[in-house]
């Protein structure tokens, strides 16, 4: 392992390189020749930074899972929110889990020259949770040789922590959860009809807040239907994707980012009615998976386990249960969104959902359309969870869980909390899905203070 020290205001900062096996599971050999590339490495770089406050070098270590799939670790400057009051009990390690950050980051160019779409797709079952606690444990051992640690995962982080509690439970002293307790044996389709549920109630209580709001999400869907335009990655905005930024309705002040969205986003250009750029850039920021392309390829398959089966585009076949969710064939223009409207349903974004025909309109994942749907139909994931060991767990755990969370459901994550034994749940209903971001030092008090009383 390689390490970098600096010093950052009263905190000794590391940065920590460590290579471990791309492939854990031996996925790749299962390749015939013609389909296994060159392109793909044995061995893998993962990195992650280290924060230790003045006097507290003697704190134990809590290393923490960052929520996507496909998301860094945290580049907090300054040091502040959750990490400042963490900081008060731990040297804190900010894991950039594979695939992220700088550990050995995966778009859609670098996949490309894996060439073999079987290929591409092995390649990118070697980024779930499983494989994340395997190097966590790899990071472990050289930091602190067999002395286990603790973790915090949020959203899916704490996939990621429950399925160290699963599978390598010697490796944690105490397991910290926020929005993030997954079912254990639940098919994806059925989180998909629980989100679908919480995201019709958010989208009343949004157009409730804001109802005015309602004509203008008409008004542009509309004009996509007929009207070309094009967002700042350069592919054309439709209708479906537009409905894609109602994700923000998942945080705290999510009604809010999104009136802000829609409070002004048509111009007069020539004397035509045109969408402005800046809310084109907005939009783009939300629905384009530029940034962060392993959240788009993979985040169905964080569900799929050998016991329920492949996920078949869940998102996809489950929206259909939702006459509300419908959307107008793309042949019908602006009249199917008007057609649409007259059902009196009402209009409808989206969240955390990720469907088959945005591998073909985001560039992003274009390149990778065959491979995210042998993903799709693949039946041979390991099991991420093991219901035996949890019931006879012996790590000292907590779990924030939020009664409006949209993205993680109450209800599973409550079960789920059931069935881990000595799992200390705390519930509300004042936060949403980002509470550690919104209420961090107080969240992460109480978690402690559960774990350790």
């Amino acid at each position: 392992m390689d390490t970098a020290t600096y010093r950052i205001d009263g905190h000794t900062m590391y940065e920590h390189w460590l290579s471990v096996p791309l492939d854990y599971f031996s996925v790749i050999s299962l390749l015939s020749p013609e389909q296994t590339s060159r392109m793909i490495p044995d061995r893998i770089n993962v990195f992650a930074r280290e924060y230790v406050r003045d006097g507290h070098e003697a704190d134990p270590r809590l290393v923490f899972f960052q929520g996507g799939p496909g998301s860094a670790g945290p580049r907090m400057a300054p040091i502040g929110s959750w990490l400042d009051a963490a900081l008060e009990h731990f040297r804190v390690v900010l894991i950039d889990e594979r695939g992220t950050g700088n550990s050995h980051p995966v778009d859609a160019q670098a996949l490309a020259e894996v060439r073999a779409p079987e290929a591409q797709a092995a390649y990118l079952s070697c980024f779930r949770q499983d494989s994340i606690v395997r190097d966590a444990e790899a990071l472990r051992h050289e930091l602190q040789g067999d002395e286990p640690w603790a973790a915090l995962g949020q959203s899916f982080g704490g996939f990621t922590v429950t399925c160290y509690l699963s599978q390598a439970p010697e490796g944690l002293s105490e397991a910290y959860i926020t929005a993030g307790l997954p079912s254990l044996t639940e098919h994806a389709d059925e989180v998909y009809r629980l989100t679908y549920r919480e995201m019709a109630k958010r989208n009343k209580q949004f157009f409730g807040r804001y109802p005015g709001d309602e004509d203008t999400a008409w008004y542009v869907a509309s004009h996509l239907a007929d009207v070309e335009e094009f967002l700042p990655t350069g592919e054309r905005l439709t209708p479906a994707r537009f409905r894609e930024i109602g994700i923000v309705l998942g945080y705290s002040y999510g009604l809010e980012q999104l009136h802000f969205m829609l409070e002004d986003p048509v111009w007069s250009v020539g004397g035509q009615r045109r969408l402005r750029p800046q809310f084109l850039s907005r939009v783009g920021q939300l629905v384009s998976f530029a940034d962060n392309p392993l959240y788009g390829l993979i985040h169905e398959s964080i569900y799929a386990q050998r016991s329920t089966g492949p996920t078949a585009w869940s998102a996809q076949r489950v929206r259909s249960e939702f006459p509300e969710f419908t959307l107008p064939a793309p042949s019908a223009g602006a009249s199917g969104e008007v057609d649409l409207r007259k059902q009196g349903m009402g209009f409808r974004f989206t969240g955390e959902h990720v469907y088959p025909w945005q591998t073909e309109q985001d560039p992003a994942l274009s390149p990778l359309k065959e491979a995210a749907e042998i993903l799709a139909f693949e039946q041979r994931w390991p099991e991420l969870y093991s219901s035996a060991a949890l019931a006879e767990n012996t790590v000292p755990a907590a779990a924030w869980m939020y009664i409006d969370d949209v993205f993680v459901p109450y209800s599973l994550s409550h079960t789920t909390a059931e069935q881990i034994r000595g799992l200390k749940p705390l519930i509300s209903n004042a936060y949403h899905h980002d509470g550690l971001r919104t209420g961090g030092p107080a969240m992460i008090e109480q978690l402690i203070k559960a774990v350790r009383a």
